[in-house]
C-alpha cells in the first residue's frame, strides 16, 4: 500500500498533493482534500496557461487580492490565510495597533529576520521588531507582551535558529505561546521544513502558512502585505 507523505511536506499545496502515491487521486486538479475546505468560495482560480507561468499549484487569488495584483496563491494557502484575513479585517477600525508582529530567533535579528521586517515595510506593512521597538533598559519580556496586544496578527520566522531555541523555553517559546492562543498566527517556514518543526512543536507544525522553499522571501512578504491591506471599500466583498 502506497505511503502518505503528508507527515513530511505536509500536503500544503496540490503540487505536493498531487505527487504523494496514496492522496494524489483525491487531490487531482480540484484539490479536493478528505478534509473539506470551508473558504472555497473565498478564491478564484485563472486558466492553466497562467498556472504554468507562475509555478504549479499556483492558480488562485483570495477575495482581499485585488485583480491587478501579480501574486498568486495555492489553494491551501487560501484556506489556510482566511481566517487570518478576517481577525485583520474585525481589527481594521483599531488604528493604533500595528499590522504584524515578528516573532524570530535571536540569531537570525540581523539576517531573515531583517530582511523580512524591512519587505514588508517597503510594502507599506507596520511591524512590531524588537530590532527596533525594545528601547535600552526597558525589560524585554514587557516590550514583547506589548507588542503582542498591540498588533493585529503574528508571525513566527521558523528557522533552524528557531528550532534550537524552542526547547530552551527562551523568549522566542513564550511569543510562540501567546501567539498560538490568539489564534492569529501565520508561520514562515524557512532553510528547514515541517517535518523537522513537528519534531520540535507539533502544535505549530499542525498550523499551515507559507514557505520560502516554495517561494522566495520577497514573494512571501508580497503576500502577507495583501494579507493585512485593508480599505473600507472590501468590507463587504
Amino acid at each position: 500500500m502506497a505511503r502518505c507523505t503528508a507527515p513530511i511536506y505536509g500536503h500544503r499545496t496540490a503540487s505536493a498533493a498531487a505527487a504523494c502515491p496514496a492522496c494524489s487521486n483525491r487531490y487531482s486538479n480540484s484539490y479536493n482534500s478528505p478534509y473539506s475546505n470551508p473558504y472555497s468560495s473565498s478564491y478564484s482560480t485563472v486558466s492553466s496557461s497562467s498556472s504554468r507561468s507562475r509555478g504549479a499549484g499556483r492558480t488562485s487569488k483570495p477575495r482581499w487580492s485585488r485583480a491587478s495584483s501579480p501574486v498568486y496563491y495555492t489553494p491551501a494557502e487560501v484556506h489556510a490565510l482566511t481566517p487570518i484575513r478576517r481577525t485583520v479585517e474585525n481589527l481594521a477600525t483599531h488604528s493604533e495597533l500595528r499590522d504584524v508582529f515578528l516573532c524570530h530567533a535571536w540569531e537570525d535579528r540581523q539576517g531573515i529576520a531583517k530582511e523580512l521586517h524591512d519587505l514588508l515595510v517597503s510594502n507599506g506593512v507596520s511591524v512590531w521588531f524588537s530590532e527596533k521597538d525594545v528601547a535600552l533598559g526597558v525589560p524585554l519580556m514587557r516590550a514583547i507582551d506589548k507588542g503582542l496586544v498591540n498588533s493585529r496578527i503574528g508571525l513566527v520566522l521558523v528557522t533552524p535558529a528557531l528550532l534550537q531555541r524552542l526547547p530552551q523555553e527562551g523568549i522566542a517559546d513564550k511569543e510562540l505561546s501567546a501567539l498560538l492562543a490568539r489564534e492569529q498566527l501565520v508561520p514562515i517556514v524557512h532553510n528547514t521544513t515541517y517535518e523537522a518543526l513537528r519534531e520540535v512543536s507539533p502544535l505549530l507544525a499542525s498550523r499551515s502558512g507559507l514557505s520560502t522553499a516554495e517561494e522566495s522571501i520577497a514573494d512571501v512578504a508580497a503576500k502577507l502585505a495583501e494579507l493585512v491591506a485593508f480599505e473600507p471599500t472590501c468590507e463587504n466583498e
